[in-house]
C-alpha cells in the first residue's frame, strides 16, 4: 500500500542575464593618494578627493577617460607608489572578486619585455580566474630635447618583434592619449564592436596640447602613420575636417593573425563570458547527451548569446547593427571526445567595417540630344 504525495519543484532553466563587465576598466598607476587601495569611480566621483590633488600618471589618464567615457562611465582605480608593482595591484583586484574588461596600466613602458609580461599576466588571469581581459598601456611622449626622428626610432624598438595579442600600446604624444582612448572604448553610446576609428562617435575630448620636438616641429601626420605601422595606437586628423579622431586600436598580434584590432578581441571575449556560464550549468547534466534531440536543443541554447549579440535595431529608417552577424546553422558544433567529455566549436562573424574609403569620379562629356 502507499500514501498519496504531491510535490512542487521550482526548476532553474538558466534563462537569466549574465553580469556584464564590458566597458568596466581597471586603471593601475602611480598615484598621490590611497596607495594600495581599490577605488570604484564614476562620473560623480571627486578625483581630487579620491586620487589626490597633485597631478599623477593615474589621475591624468582617468580624468581624460571620464571626459570621453560618456554619462555611464565607471572604472576601478588602483593607485600604486611611483616604484610600485602593478602586478600586485592586479592580483589584489582579482582576489577581491573584481571582474573587468580591460586593465589599463598608466606607467609608460620603455622596453618590449614589459609588454610581454603584461600579455602573460592577461593569459594567467584567463587560466586562473577564467576572466578574459586585454591590457592597455602607454609609452612615453617626446622629450622636448629630442627630434621626431630619434623619438620614432626609440618607439619602434619597443614593439619590434613583440608578440602580445592581448596588449595595446598608446604613445603619450599629447600626455593623456591613453586615457582618451580608454574613455572612447568605454563609452556606452557605442558598441564594443565599433572601432575607435569611428568618426561618427565624435571627436576626441580633452586631448592634450600638440607636442613639438627640439627643432620646434609640431607633431605631423606622417609620424602618426609610422607609429601606426609599428602597431602603436595613435590619434589622427583629416585635412579640412574639424576635430581630432583615433586610428585603429592595434593589438600586438602577428601579421595575418585574427586579433590585430581591439574590436575583434572585445567581441570574442564577450561571447566567451556569455557562453561559459551556460557550459558550467551543463556539468554532469545528462540532458546534454549525444542523442540528436539533445544535441539540437543544446546547440540552440548555446546560440542564444550569439543571437543577442547579433540583434539589430531599426530607428528612423536607419539600421543600427548588432555586434556580430546573426549565427547560422553549423556555427556551433558539439563534439563528444569520450563518454564524459564534449567540446564546443563556436564561430562568430564580425560585420564588415569601412576603414579605407575611395571615391572614383568620372566626367560624362556625352551630348544628350533627346528633348
Amino acid at each position: 500500500m502507499a500514501l498519496g504525495q504531491v510535490s512542487v519543484n521550482n526548476l532553474n532553466l538558466s534563462q537569466g542575464a549574465v553580469t556584464a563587465v564590458e566597458r568596466y576598466f581597471l586603471f593601475i598607476g602611480a598615484g598621490a593618494k590611497n596607495i594600495g587601495s581599490l577605488i570604484p569611480l564614476n562620473t560623480d566621483s571627486d578625483l581630487d578627493v579620491q586620487l589626490g590633488i597633485p597631478a599623477s600618471d593615474l589621475k591624468t589618464q582617468i580624468t581624460a577617460a571620464r571626459l570621453n567615457g560618456g554619462d555611464r562611465w565607471a572604472c576601478l582605480a588602483a593607485p600604486i607608489a611611483a616604484d610600485g608593482d602593478w602586478k600586485l595591484a592586479l592580483d589584489k583586484a582579482q582576489q577581491q572578486g573584481y571582474s573587468v574588461e580591460t586593465v589599463v596600466i598608466t606607467t609608460p613602458v620603455v622596453a618590449g619585455a614589459e609588454l610581454t609580461v603584461m600579455h602573460d599576466e592577461a593569459v594567467e588571469l584567463a587560466n586562473t580566474y577564467k576572466r578574459n581581459v586585454f591590457v592597455m598601456t602607454a609609452s612615453k611622449g617626446i622629450d622636448p630635447a629630442t627630434t621626431w626622428a630619434a623619438y620614432l626610432t626609440a618607439q619602434k624598438a619597443i614593439t619590434k618583434d613583440v608578440l602580445a595579442p592581448l596588449v595595446l600600446v598608446v604613445p603619450l604624444l599629447h600626455g593623456n592619449d591613453l586615457g582618451v582612448l580608454a574613455g572612447r572604448l568605454a563609452n556606452a553610446a557605442v558598441s564594443i564592436a565599433d572601432s575607435p576609428m569611428r568618426v561618427a562617435t565624435g571627436a576626441l575630448l580633452g586631448l592634450g596640447p600638440v607636442p613639438s620636438d627640439s627643432e620646434g616641429v609640431p607633431l605631423q601626420s606622417a609620424l602618426r602613420a609610422e607609429l601606426d605601422k609599428a602597431r602603436f595606437s595613435v590619434s589622427q586628423t583629416y585635412p579640412d575636417y574639424p576635430g581630432v579622431y583615433w586610428g585603429d586600436g592595434n593589438m600586438l598580434d602577428a601579421p595575418a593573425s585574427d586579433f590585430q584590432v581591439v574590436e575583434y578581441v572585445r567581441i570574442v571575449h564577450k561571447a566567451a563570458r556569455r557562453i561559459r556560464p551556460l557550459l558550467i550549468r551543463r556539468v554532469a547534466d545528462r540532458r546534454l547527451n549525444n542523442t540528436p534531440n539533445s544535441m539540437a536543443v543544446n546547440i540552440n541554447a548555446l546560440m542564444a548569446p550569439l543571437r543577442a549579440m547579433a540583434k539589430s535595431t531599426t530607428f528612423a529608417g536607419q539600421v543600427f547593427p548588432g555586434e556580430i552577424e546573426p549565427p547560422k546553422d553549423g556555427d556551433i558544433v558539439l563534439s563528444w571526445t569520450s563518454k564524459t567529455a564534449v567540446e564546443a566549436y563556436i564561430k562568430i562573424r564580425p560585420l564588415n567595417c569601412p576603414k579605407d574609403l575611395t571615391a572614383n569620379i568620372a566626367l560624362d562629356l556625352s551630348t544628350d540630344d533627346t528633348e
